[in-house]
């Protein structure tokens, strides 16, 4: 949604066609209020099969293909139509993770003879997702047919591309692109904190040193268990302690599992682990941080958070708990940050806890240039976007 905001400065007026809202399962008002008053939304017709169709959370998978929202399709396709006779648009975006949007776009250009562009925020097909063969063959139906069709398909990161432009090789490779994801400015923009602006600073010699995770963590490649054991080797070592440190781990899924997890490495005065907050507090909380946290484990080493970029405009250090050889890994060292090591790997993640917490409180540890933060804003994708556009419509 950011890009509706930002495409307008480059001479592109968005339309969006969305699902209605009760197929969501949550949304965040924060983010809703910054849609611009004057951009014409067209909310179709959706249900999410799993809570709608469902019982007890049971339903068929032949009612959820290619996932859930099937049923936004026809009615997306209806009021799509309908947008493209009343506004004339010039070209057709859709984006992935949801691949139904996928589905209404291909179906709008084959009807239109629009140029589409098809984007995709994650790969399709990885080697763990989908799990079902049935649901697996659909999206391999569906990435193919999008490949072949669209203008350009546009991936966030440089591997993603890669893997996927070596499963189609006979595909123009010129239709491949990427636009990485980023920030939103306007979102930091809106902060309270009068130091939004303001670089990193230590703590005062009084405080403890605030480490900072902000998301999902799950058991497999976001697993903070060695990390929990690296922290409680280094709380047995004297090196720190409930005055000198403090972990928080927000909105981390499984609040209990992991609350359990801290108090069987006896973290309790160290870690907490925090509910969800709505999204502009999550970014207060990342400026307030002295330094912040990104776990990213091999099974997605195709992708990089989308709060990485946000941790950049933070200005706050990183400390990268990612596989060395993900793509995650690639765009912090790129950024500059150093402090990086594998999630899996208690004293490898011991030894870089050793040089990152002592560098954080002296207020010595790097963080993100005005450089590479101004290449991260959405401002400048939004440029590379239409950029894009303009291409597609030549």
């Amino acid at each position: 949604m950011s890009f509706s905001k930002h495409l307008p400065r480059h001479d592109w007026e968005p339309l969006v066609l969305s699902a209605h809202p009760r197929a969501y399962t949550r949304q965040n008002p924060s983010q809703l209020s910054s849609v611009p008053a004057n951009l014409v939304v067209r909310r179709a017709f959706a249900l999410d099969t799993k809570r709608h169709l469902g019982f007890g959370g049971r339903y068929s998978e032949l009612m959820a293909l290619p996932d859930r929202w099937i049923s936004w399709w026809g009615h997306g396709v209806v009021a799509g139509l309908r947008l493209i006779r009343q506004h004339k648009p010039r070209v057709i975006w859709s984006t992935f993770p949801i691949a139904t949007a996928h589905l209404i776009g291909l179906t709008l250009h084959r009807l239109s003879g629009l140029p589409w562009i098809a984007d995709f925020r994650d790969p399709m097909l990885q080697p763990t997702h989908p799990e079902s063969p049935r649901q697996r063959g659909i999206y391999g139906w569906l990435e193919k047919q999008t490949l072949r069709n669209c203008t350009y398909a546009v991936f966030t990161t440089q591997s993603a591309l890669n893997s996927c432009k070596a499963r189609y090789p006979k595909i123009n490779a010129n239709k491949f692109r990427l636009i990485e994801n980023g920030y939103d400015e306007d979102e930091f923009a809106r902060l309270a904190d009068a130091t939004v602006d303001a670089p990193a600073l230590a703590p005062a010699p009084d405080q403890r040193v605030t480490l900072l995770h902000s998301g999902v963590l799950y058991s497999d490649g976001r697993d903070p268990e060695p990390f929990m054991a690296a922290l409680a080797s280094l709380k047995e070592a004297g090196s720190i302690d409930a005055a000198s440190l403090r972990v928080s781990l927000r909105a981390p899924g499984n609040i209990a599992g992991i609350t359990a997890m801290v108090a069987r490495h006896g973290l309790d005065d160290i870690v907490d682990v925090l509910p969800p907050v709505p999204y502009r507090e999550a970014l207060n909380e990342m400026l307030a941080a002295d330094g912040l946290l990104v776990f990213q484990g091999t099974p997605f080493n195709n992708q990089i958070p989308a709060k990485v970029y946000e941790y950049f405009r933070a200005r706050k250090p990183i400390l990268g708990l990612v596989d060395p050889v993900g793509e995650t890994a690639t765009v912090l060292r790129n950024a500059g940050f150093a402090n990086i090591a594998a999630p899996d790997q208690k004293d490898t993640i011991l030894d870089t806890l050793e040089r990152f917490i002592p560098a954080v409180r002296d207020g010595q540890a790097y963080f993100a240039s005005d450089e590479v933060i101004a290449r991260a804003a959405r401002t400048h994708k939004a440029g590379q976007l239409a950029d894009l556009f303009d291409e597609a419509v030549r």
